[in-house]
């Protein structure tokens, strides 16, 4: 089996703050809710911001996002993604993104199960 074969996947998201209880919402309706988040900035097709301060014309093109991450092994995690989309979506530039990573393998540290039981 190769990595890209993996039972284990890590769905990865980069969605705008706001919308962080509705997709948590919708996680646990998938029956994904353990997670983990992250605050980050970075910029893509959402345009910058002009703002002003002491007079001084200033533009912002790293955003604020929040970084969603969440391992699954018993639900496809294409379900995971899908419920992401629904919830994070505003029609808006800026909306996000939504990543399915194969994970090698998975080790819970307090029982030492190794694999999808890990998960």
């Amino acid at each position: 089996m190769s990595a890209n074969d993996s039972e284990i996947k890590m769905v990865m998201a980069y969605i705008r703050p706001d919308k962080l209880s509705a997709v948590k919402k919708g996680l646990a309706e998938a029956g994904a809710p353990s997670l983990t988040v992250t605050n980050v900035s970075g910029r893509g097709s959402q345009p910058a911001k002009k703002g002003q301060w002491r007079g001084e014309e200033y533009s912002v093109d790293l955003h604020q996002k929040v970084k969603v991450e969440c391992v699954v092994a018993d639900i496809p995690a294409e379900d995971v993604a899908e419920a992401i989309c629904e919830a994070a979506k505003t029609d808006e530039k800026g909306d996000g993104k939504v990543f399915v990573l194969p994970v090698d393998e998975a080790y819970q540290i307090r029982t030492g199960k190794v694999g999808p039981e890990a998960v």
